[in-house]
């Protein structure tokens, strides 16, 4: 029973944080226009995404803008872009592979192995994917706080932590989790097997034998 809320969860977990990466990777709120002393205008707020940039003047309008060329894009910005893009959709494989290891591992508990196997292909896919997403949001969170203390930089220039960064971070944190669970479950059903079927690797080793046994004793009486 504590193996399916496991494995549930880990489910759960891992489709929640593929949401959150898909929503941050759309997101313009990666960059924030920063409210700070009398010089900035406080009706209009700049966000700064992946793909494009927005202009919000009273949370009423809002007008977007998709960047014009993506040879002209800094070269940060292009890796970010290729980094999320790929956690996207390892994000999809692992999530699938979650539900069939989930599947699988109600409909089969003949042979261990077959079951672990997806689950940690799972587990595994999930841990890279949340490492991909933490480079690109980490990264930029850190340069948006060195920017904002950096005393060279200009104040209209200085930006703040957007909201796609926190919704990164809560996916990066679900899928690591994700991938725990089911590479925890993975060396819980190794140890298990194990120790249920000790004489399960050398049943297949003495099949060969057995097989060629009838035709040693044929010989014999021959």
């Amino acid at each position: 029973m504590a193996c399916c809320v496991l494995q549930i969860t880990g489910l759960i977990f891992g489709g929640v944080g593929m949401v959150g990466i898909l929503a941050a990777t759309v997101m313009p709120q990666w960059r924030v226009s920063a409210h700070i002393d009398g010089n900035i205008v406080v009706f209009e707020t700049i966000w700064e995404g992946l793909w494009m940039d927005c202009i919000s003047q009273l949370g009423i309008r809002l007008q977007c803008k998709f960047y014009d060329s993506v040879l002209a894009l800094p070269p940060p910005l292009e890796a970010f872009r290729a980094l999320m893009c790929i956690a996207v959709l390892l994000s999809i494989i692992s999530f699938l592979m979650a539900i069939v290891g989930v599947k699988y591992t109600h409909s089969t508990k003949e042979d261990p192995q077959d079951i672990s196997i997806f689950i940690l292909v799972a587990g595994v896919a999930f841990l890279l994917t949340g490492i991909l997403v933490l480079i690109p949001v980490s990264w930029s969170g850190g340069s948006i706080i060195h920017d904002f203390y950096d005393p060279k930089v200009p104040v209209p220039q200085k930006r703040e932590l957007g909201a796609a960064l926190y919704v990164g971070w809560v996916s990066t944190a679900l899928l690591i989790a994700a991938g725990a669970m089911y590479c925890s479950f993975w060396c819980w059903a190794d140890k298990s097997s194990k120790s249920r079927y000790p004489l399960f690797s050398q049943n297949r080793l003495h099949k060969p034998e057995l097989a060629g046994g009838p035709s040693l004793s044929v010989h014999a009486y021959v």
